[in-house]
Formats: structure tokens, sequence, C-alpha cells
């Protein structure tokens, strides 16, 4: 028989208020921010032939319908890009689409965020890979494309300690699918029995479950949310779903991960 104490072993991550975050006040600006760039990218395309004229305001609030339609969709386990919301908001408003100018506007947005590491964040990551685990980071990319978050995650410090990002708005698939969790552990090599996620909401608990992961496990150190974040992303209850296990300091996690997959990793 195999002994399955030498099979590789991994810790997968959640992005947003797991590793970083922005604070409740840019967390708002930000996503008011993206409303009113997708606006101004619509309003200054072409019209279609025939179509009614739309205003800035009506622009404005067919976007912001088709971004909780996709927030809506990945609480569902299904990507909608940000170039793909882009590309919906303006057939609705009458206008050509105009996608990459938003994305390249999204990326010159991201840029200017004052996105934070939670603490001790780059030193856990760390721990857990000089203990042989292996690292990805799992996210829902749903209001910027995972791309434009690397530079910035680059210059925080995780990327000598994460080996992989698996980003949605890149796949068919976000949390809580358990395609997005496979594809994870296909790309590390590593088996769902040997891997424990953590995050601090109900997609990764629920998507960790679906999954067949070793555990799911709650983050609350970085509960700390916008008011629009909240509403979309996290729903009555969402921010506290039923686990066995719950950290409130992720520097926690190595001597948790250590109880449940052994004391390191086969890296």
């Amino acid at each position: 028989m195999t002994d399955r104490s030498d099979l590789p072993s991994a810790v997968t991550l959640d992005l947003w208020h797991t590793l970083v975050y922005l604070t409740p006040q840019d967390e708002e600006a930000y996503m008011d921010d993206q409303m009113e760039l997708a606006t101004e990218v619509i309003a200054g395309a072409p019209p279609i032939p025939g179509a009614p004229a739309t205003g800035r305001p009506e622009i404005r609030s067919i976007f912001e319908r088709v971004y909780a339609e996709a927030v809506a969709a990945a609480h569902d386990g299904r990507s909608v890009t940000p170039a793909q919301q882009l590309a919906i908001a303006a057939g609705r408003a009458g206008r050509e689409a105009r996608s990459e100018e938003y994305v390249r506007g999204l990326r010159s947005l991201v840029a200017r965020q004052r996105f934070r590491p939670g603490p001790e964040a780059v030193r856990t990551v760390e721990l857990l890979r000089e203990r042989g685990w292996r690292t990805a980071v799992i996210s829902n990319t749903i209001g910027e494309p995972g791309a434009t978050l690397l530079p910035i995650l680059r210059s925080i410090g995780f990327d000598s300690s994460v080996e992989e990002y698996v980003f949605s708005d890149e796949l068919p698939w976000t949390k809580p699918s358990p395609e997005i969790f496979r594809e994870a552990l296909r790309r590390l090599g590593v088996r769902p029995e040997r891997t424990v996620h953590v995050g601090d909401g109900w997609s990764d608990i629920e998507g960790a479950r679906r999954a067949g992961l070793r555990a799911g496990v709650l983050f609350t150190g970085l509960q700390e949310y916008g008011a629009r974040y909240q509403a979309l992303f996290l729903p009555s209850g969402w921010a506290s779903p039923p686990t066995e296990y719950r950290i409130d300091r992720i520097d926690e996690l190595p001597r948790l991960a250590a109880r449940l997959l052994g004391d390191g990793g086969r890296a």
C-alpha cells in the first residue's frame, strides 16, 4: 500500500481579505471608480445603428446591473470576466463594445490602489513553503483581471512563495465550483485529501467541500469590508459559513496545516 504521508500536500489561499485588502473606504472608492470607468468607456463608444440613445446615468445603471449579475453567476461557480461584463453592458446600452479599452483602464486603476498585505501574510506563506507545502492562490477575479494584480503581489513579496495563481477570469469557473480548485491541484500535482484551503467566506469553504479537500479553513482576521463589497460578495451569513476550522490570525495557519496534513509537505 502507498504511504499517504509520502504524498505531496498543499495549502491554497484566497486573495482578497485573506492575503491582501483595501480599507473599507478605499474598497468603496475603488468599486465606484470601476463603475465610473465602465460608464465612461461605454458612453464614449459609437452607438449601434438604430439603437435608442442612452445617457450616462442610464449607462451606469446598466453596467451596475451587469456587474451584479456577474457576481451572482460567480456565486453559482460561473465566470463572467470584466471584458465580458463590458460587452454585455455596452450591448444593452446600444453601444459598440470597447472591452479592450476597459481592461486597459482597469490595469491603470488597479495600479493606483493602496493594497495592503494582511498582518504576517507574506511571512506565513513563506513559512508554508519552507516547511514543504505546495502553495497556490485561488481568487475570484470579477472586478478586475487577475493579471492586473500580479505586479502588486510581486511588489508586496508573494512571488517567492506562491507557486501558482489561479484567477477565475482566466477560467470558466469561480469558487465555489470544484473545478477551479481542481485546476489549482492539477497545477500543483497534489490530491484533494492532501490539501487545505483558507479564505474569508462561503465560496471558499463550500468550494473546498465540493472539491473534496481535506479542510476548508475560515479566516476571520480581515473581515472588514466596504458596504458595496459586503452586499454583493458576502450576503447575509456568507462571511460566517459553517466549518470546523477557523482562524483569526493568518500566522495560525502553519500549525493548523501541520495538524491536518502532517508536519510538512513533500515539495
